[in-house]
């Protein structure tokens, strides 16, 4: 029987997701979970691939606005729940379901498509390039202390219930979106993902807690979500803290969070998961090397419509330089481009038949795009190839930004 690919209908949801969840090695989401889920599909953006009856493959995007370098919220398309049933592997469906989403993307006018990968090795024959990463961090509270900028004694901190305080801890994640790269402006309904708390999922830690930081005005200025896990050993308590963000308008409200993660009764160590980089909290500690790290891929992007993508993200020096790129999968991404810039104003990028200084595929550009991943490094990998001298620094300076980009939560 043949294969059918075809949009979501709404009453296909659950065979969808089910077979999603086999996909993904058959455990099934907790109900809070799968509810959201369920809230947060865009049905209109979901691919299902049928085999008679049975759903065999999905694919579905989230309508994001991504921060780029200079702070444009750029529409993106946030693929999602993409997954093959073992039993239709090596048949093409997952390339017949990237090909129709990348029209899709195309056709709806959104100049990238982005997306957290289950396994790296898969997404970079469609185009997409590592971005952005994220790193875990392990700390000893018994050996690390923290140096905290002036103003932070004046931080007031306050305990709130995490649902309650929603709304402000929102305000303060949307007014840094657009000064981080890979930043996702957040529609509503996302907000909740940050405060799902199945009980299910605490693995013995306490429910969710939030802490809040105020300034002189009573304002909220920042917020810190987390959960405590007790321990003991015959030594005593060994109870750890497990944190999920933290976020702050200013140094002060940041450093306070942080002090107060470190100083919470019976506990010993400090792990927090997906943060940035650059994490000012490197800044903080007094011995970076008692900071166990470890860093992974957290988001890979996709130029759909290169010329638009290229022309909506600022640039950190002037830029004049042709592009040799190739895209099989997209072709009209394909041929000679002139991107030229001023410093941190507006690019031009058109097509050309100069020569090309650069040579390079649309990935690569997905991997430089949000300033984080330098073409200078790409080409010492063998994955740029400069044809005009001097081009390559250049063009790696303009494109390099001042932060690193980073995606706070998966999708």
């Amino acid at each position: 029987m043949a294969l059918e690919m075809r949009i979501l209908k709404r009453d296909e949801w659950d065979v969808w997701f089910d077979h999603l969840e086999l996909a993904f090695g058959g455990v099934a989401e907790v109900r809070e979970s799968r509810e959201l889920f369920r809230s947060l599909t865009e049905p209109d953006r979901s691919l299902g691939v049928w085999d008679g009856g049975d759903c065999v493959g999905s694919a579905s995007a989230f309508s994001f606005r991504l921060s780029v370098p200079g702070g444009a919220l750029v529409p993106a398309a946030g693929v999602t729940m993409v997954g093959v049933a073992p039993t239709h592997r090596r048949r093409g469906v997952l390339t017949s379901l990237m090909r129709r989403q990348l029209d899709d993307v195309r056709a709806g006018g959104e100049p990238l498509a982005v997306l957290t990968a289950s396994d790296p090795a898969i997404y970079g024959r469609f185009g997409y390039g590592t971005a952005a990463y994220a790193m875990s961090v392990d700390i000893d509270t018994t050996r690390v202390r923290l140096s905290v900028p002036p103003g932070t004694d004046g931080v007031r901190l306050r305990l709130v219930d995490p649902e309650k305080a929603l709304a402000d801890c929102e305000r303060v994640y949307a007014a840094l979106v657009a000064g981080r790269p890979g930043m996702l402006a957040r529609r509503p309904g996302w907000e909740r993902q940050a405060v799902l708390d199945p009980e299910a999922q605490r693995d013995g830690a306490s429910p969710l807690k939030c802490v809040v930081a105020e300034d002189a005005d009573g304002e909220v200025v920042g917020y810190a979500r987390y959960r405590v896990r007790p321990d003991w050993e015959q030594t005593g308590s060994d109870g750890k803290v497990q944190v999920g963000e933290v976020d702050a308008l200013d140094p002060a409200a940041y450093a306070a969070l942080w002090r107060y993660l470190f100083e919470i009764d019976l506990t010993w160590h400090v792990r927090a998961f997906m943060r940035p980089v650059d994490d000012p909290l490197f800044h903080l500690v007094s011995d970076v090397r008692r900071v166990r790290v470890r860093q992974r891929d957290a988001l890979h992007v996709r130029l759909v419509d290169l010329p638009a993508a290229l022309e909506a993200r600022a640039y950190g020096a002037p830029l004049d330089v042709v592009l040799e790129v190739e895209d099989a999968l997209c072709p009209w991404n394909a041929g000679r481009w002139r991107l030229t810039a001023g410093a941190g104003g507006s690019a031009q990028c058109t097509r050309t038949e100069d020569p090309a200084d650069l040579e390079l595929s649309v990935r690569e550009l997905g991997s430089a795009y949000l300033g984080g991943i330098t073409l200078t490094s790409l080409a010492a990998a063998g994955r740029v190839r400069e044809l005009r001298p001097g081009a390559l620094r250049e063009a790696s300076r303009a494109f390099t930004g001042d932060v690193a980009p980073w995606l706070p939560h998966g999708f």
